[in-house]
This record gives structure tokens, sequence and C-alpha cells, in this order.
């Protein structure tokens, strides 16, 4: 069952009323938006001053995938024998079409071409930490690349730090980094050795690069940088690279926003952020609204109250400003979210416009619309597409030059989402 069947029937009744007077919802287009989560609490937040559509019919609850749908999509292997794979990403405008893949703690970036794993790797990074969350986490390239052939790296290292590093691809050989080219962007402390985030996107037609920084680890986040205005962990950050490269703090109160993703349709911006003790969920924000969004974390853990000297939840807290995720799950059903993409490829129409996620620990796959701030057609596909139970350890998604989705499992596989037939 969805989060929905978990809340109190008074929270529900009053959060639907909420949604359909258009209440209370912060710069909603006519199409998308980030309003109150349906079932969950009402957030404080000011209501945006255009008027916005009521939320079309239907409910939020999660149900098992259509048949007919299920029955037009397989996962198909592409690739395996990977080392801890954490990414598979394209660059823009590639004329060889290469599928670019991170191997976290072996620091390379390896490519497919063609549906072969290329042996010579096309940049490898040394003097990494090798924790659980650490080592190689993010790439992106310019989306110039053609042009400049720049890209850039999320890495954490033997000195406690986060490092985001530009490079650009030797002018005289394509498959190769030239490492001398390094320019370092930032370096950001980590007090411990998980919650590092790592993710880079420069997003859909956007120019700035956008990083996803944790908490700083440990455990309910000690240091309280969720909600220090000041800090540069716990938040969504952007940097102008063809400017001066500074951080700026787009969004605030995230605890390990793993990985996140910008809709190449509509330019929305959903993050998945990995939970405490109780909860996973998921966040979004329109295109449309500028903004920054406060997520709550230590405040709240999703849609709940949240103790930091426990780490367990509590009755009250004040919401006031936060703005809650659009969909929750709690540990029994898994442990660590997996944030992926919005499908927008074209072997698979009846997939358009839902946005896919996962869980690490369970292998949960689970997909969903967000059309006039509320979640639609809440679906669970591992019953129907993974009988013999393939997905396991999900540590990323991707998609590739033409919008189609894969899974990436840390245990070396890939796998692509294809028509059946």
């Amino acid at each position: 069952m969805g989060f929905v069947a978990r809340l109190p029937f008074v929270r529900l009744l009053v959060a639907m009323l909420l949604l359909a007077t258009a209440c209370h919802r912060e710069g909603l287009g006519s199409q998308h938006g980030s309003g109150v989560v349906p079932g969950g609490p009402a957030t404080g937040a000011t209501a945006g001053s255009a008027a916005v559509d009521p939320p079309p019919p239907g409910t939020d609850e999660l149900v098992t995938v259509p048949a007919d749908v299920a029955s037009k999509v397989k996962l198909v292997e592409i690739a395996h024998g990977l080392s801890r794979p954490v990414l598979l990403t394209v660059a823009p405008n590639d004329a060889r079409r290469r599928l670019f893949i991170l191997e976290q703690h072996r620091g390379a970036v390896r490519f497919l071409e063609n549906g072969k794993l290329h042996d010579k790797p096309f940049l490898v990074m040394s003097d990494l930490s090798t924790g659980n969350e650490e080592g190689l986490l993010g790439l992106a390239f310019h989306p110039r690349f053609a042009e400049n052939r720049k890209l850039y790296v999320n890495y954490t290292s033997k000195d406690m730090a986060t490092h985001i590093v530009e490079y650009q691809v030797s002018a005289s050989d394509p498959d190769t980094v030239d490492t001398t080219t390094r320019r370092e962007l930032i370096r950001i402390e980590q007090p411990y050795s998980n919650h590092n985030g790592g993710n880079l996107t420069f997003g859909s037609g956007r120019q700035a690069l956008h990083t996803g920084m944790g908490d700083g680890g440990l455990a309910n986040d000690p240091h309280r940088n969720g909600q220090n205005d000041k800090a540069l962990l716990a938040k969504i950050l952007r940097f102008d690279v063809d400017g001066d490269a500074k951080p700026e703090i787009v969004h605030i109160g995230l605890r390990n926003p793993w990985r996140f993703s910008f809709d190449a349709k509509t330019g929305d911006l959903y993050i998945g952020d990995v939970g405490q003790n109780l909860w996973e969920y998921v966040h979004a924000v329109a295109a449309t609204d500028k903004t920054r969004k406060n997520f709550g974390w230590n405040i709240v853990e999703g849609t709940h109250c949240f103790d930091a000297d426990t780490g367990q939840g509590k009755a009250t807290c004040d919401r006031t400003g936060l703005t809650p995720p659009l969909v929750e799950y709690s540990h029994e059903q898994g442990c660590s979210i997996t944030g992926g993409f919005v499908y927008r490829g074209r072997a698979l129409p009846m997939l358009d416009g839902r946005y896919f996620y996962a869980d690490y620990c369970t292998g949960l796959l689970r997909s969903f619309v967000w059309v006039r701030g509320a979640v639609r057609e809440h679906w669970d596909w591992k019953a129907a597409i993974d009988k013999e139970g393939v997905l396991q350890q999900i540590s990323s998604f991707g998609v590739d030059a033409d919008g189609e989705l894969y899974v990436v499992e840390l245990t070396g596989s890939i796998y692509q989402l294809q028509p059946s037939s």
C-alpha cells in the first residue's frame, strides 16, 4: 500500500480538501508543480499568486502496474562484470552515442559503444577514499561538450573531502581524458564517511552544473547541516561553470540526495532523498517554481516529525515553510531509495511522463505521474517484470541519447527497459 493508507483519516481528509481548493501550493505550472503531499500534512508554505487547476481524478495509492502495460515491457541485461557501477550517462551530441559508466571504488569511467564495453578506461581517478558511500560518485558533461570537450566529476578522497573537478577530453584522443587539464571547482570537507551525495547534472537545457550534498553523515545530522543556511552540506548546489563557478545554494533540508534528475521535457526536478531509520521519499520542484525549498531534514523525515536526539519519530514539530515529499515508503518495504528519471523515450510510449525510482535494499521498482501537483498512476513494477528477481542493489538509473531508461546494479550488471516484442 502507498503511504496514504498509513496516515490518520483526518489528515487525509484535510489534505484532500487542500488539494481540491488548490490552497497552500507553491509555484505550480498548469500541468506540474509541488503542492501538498496527497494524504500528507500542510506545510505552511505560501500559495502562488497564479491560479492553478485542481488535481486530476484518481488517487496516489500504490497499485500493481496494469497487466496490459507490463506485458509490453521487459528487462534486458546490456552489460555485466562491472566493478561497483554507480552511474550511467551520456555526452550531449555525441555522434558515437556512447554510454559512460562510473566504477565507484576503481575510480574508472568506462563506456559502452555499440553494445561493447571498452577495456580501456576513459578516465581513472586516484587517491579515492573507498568507504561504502565514498569514491567516484558523479559525472556530467558540459552542454557544449562537442565544442569544448569539458566534463565534471564528483568524488571523495582520502583527505575526507568531496571534490568537484573539471577536465577536458584529449584533443588528440577522444577516448581519453587529459588529466593535465584538471580545474577544481570546489573542495567540501566531509566530517564522516557516509551521506556524501555526489550526483552531478546540468539538467534539461541548463547551463548551471548541479550537485547534491548529503548532510555529512554519521546519523541524525549531528552537525545540524540540514537547517544551516551557511553550510554546503545537506543541499542542492549549482555552479556557473562558465563564470566564477562559486557554489550557490538552490535547496536545503536534504539528508542524502544520492540521485536526482531534471525531466528532459519539462525541466521539473525530482530528488530521491535517502531517509534515516523509518522512511524513504521523493521530492519534486516544478521548473516554473524559482523559490528555494526547505525539504525539512532534520525537523522531519519525509512527512513525519523527527527527533534528532533519539533518531525516531515524534508527535509534533514546526513544519512552517517546509516542502513535503510527493511520495514516501516505510522501511518495511525498503531501506535506501535510488532516485531515477522521468521516461521520455520513444520505444515505450505508454511510459511517457512517468518518474521511476527504486530501493537499493529490496530492489523494488516503482513509477508515478506528477500532474497538476498530484501523484497519479503510482505503479509497482517489481512482480510484473522481475519475476526472476534480478533487480538487486540498484545503485542508479540512466538514460541514453534517445531517453531510454536503464537500471544500474552495484553487483555489476546494467539492465534496459525495452519493448517486449
